[in-house]
């Protein structure tokens, strides 16, 4: 056996079927395409969405819902976390830097303290919004909440 003699399998290669080429290959006439409409003429081509006519899909169904392009987005972060990041780090003063360092944020996320958790440490917290209970938590520790 040598390379010269490599032969693909038997029936693994099929011959190309020559549309339009007479009557005589047996795609000759109407070359597969049937008889008359657009699809059977050359440079057919329909819209994306088209269903022959019928009211298409995107046009019966109504439009849904709204979105609020003033919304502002913020990423929620509880004093659960923020204690136990003061505790890892014997931190007393965290703001947005810290918290993007420690992989709790991005840098493009606005940052929002809530109060769920236990803080039993003196903090001093900056961030983009607080929640009330957070306030509470954190005053009553006579730390600081600071919004940016």
């Amino acid at each position: 056996m040598n390379l010269s003699s490599l032969k693909p399998a038997k029936g693994s290669n099929k011959s190309e079927k020559r549309i339009g080429r007479g009557q005589g290959s047996g795609y000759g006439g109407t070359s597969t395409r049937g008889h008359k409409g657009a699809k059977s003429r050359s440079g057919y081509k329909s819209k994306r969405g088209f269903e022959g006519g019928q009211m298409p899909l995107q046009r019966r169904l109504p439009k849904f819902g709204f979105n609020n392009n003033n919304r502002i987005e913020y990423k929620a972060i509880n004093i659960s976390v923020l204690e136990a990041l003061a505790a890892k780090h014997n931190l007393t003063t965290i703001n947005v830097d810290t918290l993007v360092e420690a992989g709790m944020a991005s840098k493009n996320d606005r940052i929002k303290i809530l109060g769920n958790g236990v803080l039993n440490t003196k903090l001093e917290v900056t961030a983009h919004a607080f929640s009330k209970s957070a306030i509470a938590a954190i005053e009553a520790k006579q730390g600081q909440a600071i919004k940016l």
